[in-house]
């Protein structure tokens, strides 16, 4: 099940680090990789926050009474996967979700807080105004396939990485006719998402665009051939990396390629030369597609469904695996996901965007868990007592901690 790269690394003689990936299963593959206490540190934070969005989703998709009864909820709990239930999991985050009894029903309800209704509405604005980058993001990625064509079903799956608007179909493809066109796929009730061939300037992938600015770097002395068709690597601490890794690496970083908007001829491709060519358009394509998103991470069951359209047929979770320095896999919250790691720096984004930023805010409150709740309570009461006080001695007041 392992990728080109691999196989052919295990090929030479005395290559130990990754010569265990033939004797072991694909999951043994994931368990057995070297760790990122950074990225695991996010993900430990993502997984509650996925958790918390796929509940905020359900409470906001009624717009005119925007809250959920905790016996739906309840119900949903183990798809959602609320391991202890839905009242203990509103609990844990009273910064972001109120519990309310309505008298008049005979319920208890779960709504959003006033602060987090306000990061939801600052996210859907700013991404309004960033259309044109949606725009820009959609077009890119249909320029990859091959047929210019992607299933809208696949598309969706990946609407919150590329920041699409809730009314997609309306604000991007129907307003953008001349650009994009839904057409009948061959499952009933489907719909592909074509690209019009109208886009006359060809796109430059992103590592093109490091690959200058390292060229063109003061003081730089790599040679051209060295960084031609090279990406960006970084490994995570304490992995070791042996001297014959860092050879073939080297040697890897070196081997020419079909770019992801570039046209792919048909030809053979028994030989190791060949197939290895497309592993690195395979790994090209989809470092292109990590850096379309909104925060550079994608899980890796949603990009899987591109793999067919992008033109070719490899493990996508063994490429991640394959290529530590470009990539990180993790497997936190039930699943997998990947990072495009030269994006990151101490757990955040090295170049952010305003859609990013809106969405961290939400994850500031998942972090921030019950911590300060007390403290306002205990604001609220002094103040209470504070006045009482004043009253009733004069202004001489004595608060306890």
């Amino acid at each position: 099940m392992g990728t080109q790269f691999t196989r052919w690394i295990m090929k030479q003689p005395h290559q130990h680090f990754l010569a265990v990936r033939l004797k072991t299963t694909s999951s043994q593959y994931v368990a057995s990789r070297a760790r990122d206490p950074t990225f695991e540190k996010l993900m430990d934070k993502y997984k509650n926050l996925l958790k918390v969005i796929a509940v905020q989703d359900l409470i906001l998709a009624n717009p005119i009474n925007p809250a959920l009864s905790l016996d739906f909820l309840s119900r949903l709990s183990q798809k959602l996967h609320l391991n202890r239930g839905a009242v203990s999991f509103l609990r844990k985050y009273p910064h972001i979700f109120h519990i309310y009894h309505d008298p008049m029903k005979s319920q208890t309800f779960c709504r959003l807080t006033d602060a987090a209704i306000q990061i939801s509405k600052e996210e859907a604005e700013v991404i309004n105004a960033s259309l044109p980058l949606v725009v820009d993001r959609l077009v890119r990625l249909l320029s990859m396939s091959r047929s210019r064509m992607l299933p809208l079903r696949a598309v969706l799956k990946v609407g919150r990485e590329l920041g699409l608007p809730d009314d997609f179909e309306d604000s991007v493809i129907s307003r953008n006719s001349h650009l994009f066109q839904l057409c009948d796929a061959h499952e009933p009730n489907t719909h592909n998402l074509k690209l019009f061939d109208v886009i006359p300037d060809k796109f430059t992938a992103a590592v093109e665009n490091w690959r200058v600015e390292e060229y063109c770097k003061e003081g730089c002395n790599v040679d051209r051939a060295e960084i031609q068709f090279s990406f960006k690597h970084g490994y995570p601490p304490g992995m070791r990396l042996r001297k014959n890794f860092r050879a073939k690496v080297k040697e890897w970083q070196r081997l020419p390629y079909v770019g992801p908007y570039d046209e792919v001829s048909e030809k053979k491709r028994s030989s190791k030369a060949g197939m290895m060519a497309v592993e690195k358009r395979a790994v090209a394509t989809v470092h292109e597609f990590l850096n379309l998103t909104v925060e550079k991470m994608v899980e890796v069951e949603k990009i899987s469904h591109f793999r067919k359209w992008f033109g070719f047929d490899l493990n996508i979770r063994d490429l991640f695996l394959d290529h530590p320095g470009i990539f990180y896999l993790s497997t936190k919250g039930k699943r997998h996901t990947v990072f495009l790691r030269e994006a990151y720096e101490r757990g955040c984004l090295i170049h952010p965007n305003p859609v990013y930023h809106a969405r961290r805010k939400l994850l500031d409150l998942v972090v921030l868990g019950r911590h300060g709740l007390l403290t306002d309570e205990l604001r609220s009461i002094a103040s209470n007592k504070e006045a009482e006080s004043l009253g009733q001695y004069d202004g001489e007041t004595c608060i306890s901690d």
